[in-house]
C-alpha cells in the first residue's frame, strides 16, 4: 500500500505522513527461545486522528464514529503487530493493519431501506400460525369422563 517513504498510504484519497504516527518497539510476550527474549520485536504504531492535520472534518467525525470502541481518551488509534521475530516485517504489518482499519472506517454503509412484508407473505405466517396451533390443541387432553 505504500508508495511514498513518508506516507502511509490509505486509499486513492488519504495518505497519513509517517512524521505523525509514533512507533513503539518493545520485546514481544509469551513463550519463545532465547531470542524473544532479548530482541524488541512488537511494534506499536499510534495515530492520534482528533490531531491529524490531513484528515477533512467529515473524514474526521466519520472515523470518530466508526472507531469510538478503538480509540482512547485522547483519539489515540493503536494498532500492535507481533506476529514474526523481525521487527521490520512486524513495522510493515501493523502499517497494514492501521491502514486497513482507516479504509474500512471510511466506507459510508449504505443506509437501510424499510420494507413491509407482501400480503401474501403474511397470510402465510398467520396460517402458518393457525396450524402450528391446531397441532398443539389435538395433542391436549380434552378432559373427557374416562379419567380415572
Amino acid at each position: 500500500m505504500e508508495t511514498n517513504a513518508d506516507e502511509l498510504k490509505v486509499n486513492g484519497f488519504l495518505s497519513i505522513p509517517r512524521s505523525e504516527l509514533i512507533v513503539r518497539a518493545s520485546r514481544s510476550g509469551g513463550p519463545g527461545g532465547q531470542h524473544v527474549n532479548t530482541s524488541s520485536t512488537r511494534v506499536e504504531i499510534v495515530w492520534n486522528v482528533l490531531g491529524s492535520t490531513v484528515l477533512f472534518d467529515d473524514q474526521r467525525a466519520l472515523l470518530l464514529k466508526a472507531l469510538r470502541t478503538r480509540l482512547s481518551a485522547a483519539g489515540d488509534l493503536r494498532v500492535v503487530a507481533s506476529d514474526t521475530r523481525s521487527q521490520a516485517r512486524n513495522r510493515a504489518l501493523a502499517e497494514q493493519r492501521l491502514a486497513d482499519i482507516v479504509r474500512l472506517a471510511l466506507v459510508v454503509k449504505k443506509a437501510r431501506k424499510k420494507t413491509r412484508p407482501t400480503r401474501s407473505a403474511v397470510e402465510r405466517r398467520l396460517a402458518e400460525k393457525k396450524l402450528h396451533s391446531k397441532r398443539k390443541g389435538d395433542r391436549r387432553d380434552k378432559g373427557g369422563d374416562e379419567r380415572g
